[in-house]
């Protein structure tokens, strides 16, 4: 097994020469099968023994049976090699995932096995949340396949302890999926994730908007990508570890309300929502911590996410400096016009914000926008944050809202606030009986009415509409 494999298909390496030991796996595949498995290994005999085992059982298997194989597997077949040469398996079978990343993320977007319905691909963050939701899934009876994106991450910046973009995640995601027993895909996702969130937020703040990056990459990335990945698996179902429920053929929050992560999922379509499976839609926070101990799975204990995952130690200041907003004076002024002080750049600022605006006035001040043409940073008392009316701009509408009563919801963990909506020739017009404070250009507004996400849409302006 081991040597050159002239035309393979799909190559994955791991390793480094500097730690002493690199294993590239070469795949030929057609017809859904690993036609010819071939392996070259520097370094030391474990690694070697692992290569060679793997591309043993590899010839011949079918993909979902590739997507299984696992460091435990090979140290187990291999008669228990220890922690000094576990880095063997550990090897390999990261060289094998990677053949596969390769393989299968060229072909996004085409379609492979027959979707099966009870074959349901879950999207796995590394986390204990979307642990679980395959750990149930697998429970009552239904196919599952994990599948990993593999996003952009800035590399000028020290990664967050837990954080869906880095390359740790990955692995942790491939341990639980292999440790339940089912098969494991990662997808290199991160150019399309750099395009269609990192840049869109960089430039949101240099337009002077405050986009919210995980309702964009929901809606337009990442369950596209799931969808494209569960095309080539077989699988129609698609879910993931996401606090909502399905209901009606909508997004309905979750059961616990205080981890209802519904307002996430706000600008996703029909289509896809007709496809999804939330497990944990009607389970509490410690129940499921409970049920991923019992399973003893590797993410029973990991720290949650961050909510803007790619932008690393330190927040979003200083991630936009490194993507080029330099900082450029300018000045802060109030409600009339009347300096007040200077600032180092208006995208430094959100509406609403109170600390660090550093102005001397008669009571405190809070940021009530940022001309982004200007250079300038607006400040006043808390009251003129007060906001009645909202436009929004795109909007998606999942059943008719005109007059109804409605809750709004302007940001995640935003309290909801009593409205109604009405279409207009310049975008959904909202009215809120219940003022809101801090919104900005750029966030996004959920609609819902008795609990089931309605609507939702992109908000361009306020009490102007």
């Amino acid at each position: 097994m081991a040597g050159e494999l002239s035309g393979a298909d799909a190559i994955g390496e791991s390793g480094s020469a500097g730690c002493g030991d690199v294993v590239r796996i070469q795949l030929a595949i057609s017809g859904g099968t690993v036609r010819s498995a071939r392996f070259l290994a520097f370094g030391c005999g474990a690694a070697t023994a692992s290569a060679n085992l793997a591309c043993e059982r590899l010839t011949g298997a079918g993909l979902l049976d590739a997507l299984s194989l696992s460091a435990e597997w090979l140290d187990t077949e291999l008669g228990g090699l220890g922690s000094d040469r576990r880095h063997g398996p550990e090897l390999v079978a990261d060289a094998v995932a990677r053949a596969l990343e390769h393989w299968y993320s060229n072909r996004l977007g085409q379609v492979g096995l027959p979707l099966a319905r009870n074959h349901v691909a879950v999207a796995m963050s590394g986390g204990v949340d979307s642990a679980v939701a395959a750990q149930l899934l697998r429970a009552a009876g239904h196919e599952v396949v994990g599948v990993t994106m593999r996003l952009w991450h800035d590399p000028g910046a020290a990664a967050a302890e837990r954080s869906c973009c880095s390359p740790e995640t990955v692995q942790m995601a491939r341990r639980t999926a292999h440790g339940l027993g089912i098969p494991h895909l990662t997808i290199d996702a991160a150019e399309a994730f750099r395009r269609g969130v990192v840049e869109r937020f960089i430039q949101g703040y240099a337009a002077g908007r405050t986009p919210n990056p995980c309702v964009t990459c929901n809606g337009e990335v990442r369950f596209s990508i799931l969808a494209q990945a569960a095309a080539l698996l077989g699988a129609r179902g698609l879910a993931t570890g996401h606090y909502a429920r399905v209901q009606d053929g909508t997004i309905a929050r979750a059961t616990d309300t205080d981890k209802d992560q519904s307002y996430m999922l706000a600008m996703l379509t029909p289509a896809t929502i007709d496809r999804l499976v939330f497990p944990l839609g009607a389970l509490r926070k410690d129940e499921v911590r409970e049920i991923a101990h019992t399973a003893k799975l590797p993410a029973a204990d990991a720290v949650e996410s961050q909510e803007v995952c790619f932008v690393g130690v330190g927040g979003y200041v200083p991630f936009l400096e490194r993507a080029g907003m330099a900082p450029t004076p300018g000045p802060i002024v109030d409600e009339e016009g009347t300096d007040l002080g200077t600032h180092d750049g208006y995208w430094r600022y959100t509406v609403g914000q109170r600390r660090g605006v550093g102005v001397s006035a008669d009571g405190p001040r809070y940021v009530l926008g940022t001309d982004a043409a200007t250079n300038t940073v607006v400040v006043g008392p808390r009251e003129l944050l007060a906001t009645h009316e909202l436009r929004l701009q795109p909007f998606t509408l999942n059943e008719s809202v005109d007059g109804a009563h409605l809750e709004v919801r302007v940001r995640y963990r935003g309290k909801a606030l009593r409205g109604q909506a009405h279409p207009t020739e310049n975008g959904l017009r909202v009215t809120l009986q219940d003022p809101a404070d801090g919104v900005a250009p750029g966030q996004t507004a959920a609609l819902y009415r008795d609990g089931r996400l309605v609507g939702a849409g992109v908000i361009t302006g306020k009490d102007d509409v």
